[in-house]
């Protein structure tokens, strides 16, 4: 690390961050495989220069040196590749250099690199990706790398020729999201931004601790950030995204969220986003013709800008990013990506008379403070007549669900692109209740094993749509196949004996039923004279709709906060009928349990020749801390024991 450290200071010196090689006494004494057990490369250095100019255009200078570990890291070099759009960033391979393990060294001619349409699916905005072949490498081998890039990460509203469309959409002002983490181990990330004296340049570290300095260059300033040692980043099953856990830099210019706040509101209405046209309102008073309320009315436009508007992306010209296509445009075409389907309710909900306005979120992940563009999905709030509060809105996640803001997107941060500015919020937790799952059953269990009964399955919310995707997201002719595998699933004897359900189409009459009929043969093992079998409810029916149980349970502690798919409630009841009881040799015993992250309890009890199982849980959030999981994991092991631990009867 000595000779790492005094590159460092040589290059700050000279307000530069490209080391000079060439590297092999580096290379040979950075380490192998033994010294980075799992790591198929190590990366020597990382690091980043910025020159950022007084209209907010970004030109940055990167340079990496990786290591060759193992054959598998060889494989996963073998093509250097890179992602951009050019709609709004320039991205140019400028050297590519391999130190060979025997001690020489290949100067690729980057004349060669290719530049290909970027892989896509569902949102096709023009993004490319420029790559060269390196060849066949070998472990000991390493690889240099020289990049420039210029622009931003996210394509906007076209602003002109040149380096014009290069420059953020907030004029002016720049910002950067630096992840001091890594999949692979890094010895050395330094990240250099030098900007006008005129800026003023906010900056956080989250999740750890990066070294920094600032000192003036004549009329600039200049920023230095590195951190030594990093280690691959471990993370856990179903633990929040990286990016809210481990080490990361946020730094913008811009002075708040109030700042970004009217500026988008301004953006769009200066483009005329929500202009609506005659067609326009014809359809709106043509959809909203037996509407008795506010509510009425903001459902059915909500449902129909998510029914009617096809999630497909594809480049339209001016209006990408955030600036949102005018509404005209989305109603005649029919498609369009979060933006659109947001654009297209506002438009809407404006021409019913409505105030509303779009808001930007991050799917996925937190968004911290320092204002850096975090954001990767577009929302409509819209201010109720009732109450007087911005309510949230979600067209692109609402189709076939009886939510207008799925609950899916609680606990996430948002800003509202409103006139009179907005602050960084987070939208609220559902109620658990809100979105439950309630089965009842009846049973009878003969001597000989079989079982026969009737089941009835509701539910709400999300738990709603995701039974309702049993239908909803196939074919109409698949629908009985789809429930009959639920039932196969318990027993590859079971048979549906018969099945009705509620139109899945019809969300709005109110939450989903489903009345099954099903019959099993051996369902319960016969020996001797104990029957040997678990309550069909407890044994995993409708899995599906119980997000909580693919959580591995048998973790004991979590190092970082962990999220469900929603809040949600279960409640589950089952009568089963036997054959003469003489007694019960075994049962789960009851249990309860009452914490921050799970509230649950579970009892089988007798009476005369029926056994009554009841179950309950109660999962109040989506995003849980570390602390909430011993109560969550022990509902789920509770439920899990259920399944798998049989009742044993001894009858007549």
């Amino acid at each position: 690390m000595k000779q790492i450290s005094l590159l460092i200071l040589l290059a700050l010196f000279a307000g530069s961050l490209a080391f000079a090689g060439p590297y092999y006494d580096l290379i040979k004494k950075a380490g192998d495989k033994k010294t980075f057990p799992g790591s198929n490369v190590l990366v020597i250095f990382d690091s980043t220069r910025v020159d950022m100019m007084e209209t907010g255009l970004s030109h940055n200078y990167i340079h990496w040196l990786y290591k060759i570990l193992t054959p598998e890291g060889a494989k996963g070099l073998s093509v250097i590749k890179f992602d951009y759009d050019p709609l709004s960033a320039w991205s140019e391979i400028r050297a590519v250099t391999v130190y060979h393990a025997d001690g020489t060294q290949t100067v690729l001619d980057t004349s060669q690199v290719l530049d290909y349409p970027q892989p896509a699916r569902a949102i096709y905005w023009g993004a490319r990706e420029k790559m060269l072949e390196v060849g066949r490498l070998v472990a000991g081998d390493a690889v240099e790398v020289q990049l420039f890039r210029k622009g931003f990460t996210y394509a906007l509203l076209e602003n002109g020729g040149d380096d014009e469309r290069y420059i953020p959409p907030m004029k002016g002002h720049f910002y950067d999201i630096v992840p001091f983490y890594s999949n692979d181990p890094v010895l050395l990330k330094v990240y250099l931004i030098n900007v006008p004296d005129t800026k003023v340049l906010q900056y956080e570290v989250y999740n750890g601790e990066v070294s920094s300095k600032m000192w003036h260059k004549g009329d600039r300033l200049v920023y230095t950030f590195s951190k030594k040692d990093i280690a691959p980043f471990k993370g856990e099953a179903r633990s929040v995204d990286a990016s809210d856990i481990a080490t990361k830099l946020l730094m913008s210019t811009s002075p708040d969220w109030k700042s970004k706040s009217t500026w988008f509101y301004g953006v769009n209405e200066e483009y005329k986003s929500f202009a609506a046209t005659e067609e326009i309102r014809k359809k709106v008073n043509e959809l909203l013709v037996n509407a008795r309320t506010e509510l009425d009315s903001v459902t059915i436009l909500t449902h129909w800008a998510g029914d009617e508007i096809r999630y497909l992306g594809v480049s339209m010209g001016k209006g990408e990013g955030y600036t949102l296509h005018r509404g005209e445009m989305n109603f005649t075409d029919r498609c369009g990506v979060c933006k659109d389907k947001a654009g297209m309710l506002i438009t809407m909900l404006r021409a019913a008379g409505f105030e509303a306005y779009p808001a930007m979120t991050m799917a996925g992940s937190r968004i911290d403070y320092i204002p850096a563009d975090q954001f990767n999905h577009c929302v409509t709030v819209m201010k109720s007549r009732k109450d007087g509060r911005y309510h949230l809105l979600d067209p692109t996640w609402v189709p076939f669900v009886r939510e207008l803001w799925s609950s899916a997107e609680q606990q996430q941060n948002y800003l509202m692109g409103v006139p009179e500015g907005a602050d960084l919020a987070e939208t609220p937790v559902s109620n658990a209740t809100n979105h439950y799952l309630r089965m009842t059953g009846n049973s009878t269990i003969t001597a000989d094993g079989t079982l026969e009964g009737e089941y009835n399955v509701t539910a709400e919310g999300q738990t709603d749509a995701a039974i309702r995707g049993m239908f909803t997201r196939s074919y109409i002719a698949d629908w009985e196949a789809n429930v009959e595998k639920e039932v196969l699933r318990i027993s590859p004897l079971a048979q549906l004996v018969k099945v009705t359900y509620d139109n899945p189409y019809n969300y709005l009459a109110g939450p989903i039923q489903i009345h099954f009929r099903i019959r099993i043969p051996e369902y319960a093992t016969l020996a001797g004279d104990e029957l040997i079998f678990t309550p069909l409810l407890a044994s995993g029916f409708m899995k599906r709709a119980m997000p909580h149980l693919s959580f591995d349970a048998s973790l004991e502690d979590r190092k970082f906060p962990f999220r469900d798919r929603t809040s949600h409630s279960v409640e589950i009841s089952e009568k089963i009928a036997l054959p003469d009881i003489r007694e019960i040799r075994y049962k789960p015993e009851p249990e309860s349990g009452d914490g921050s992250g799970a509230q649950y309890n579970g009892t089988l009890t007798r009476e005369n020749d029926t056994l009554k199982f009841v179950f309950n849980a109660t999962f109040p959030k989506r995003i849980y801390q570390q602390e909430d999981w011993d109560s969550y994991r022990k509902a789920v092991a509770y439920q899990n024991l259920l399944a798998s631990e049989p009742v044993i009867v001894r009858i007549k």
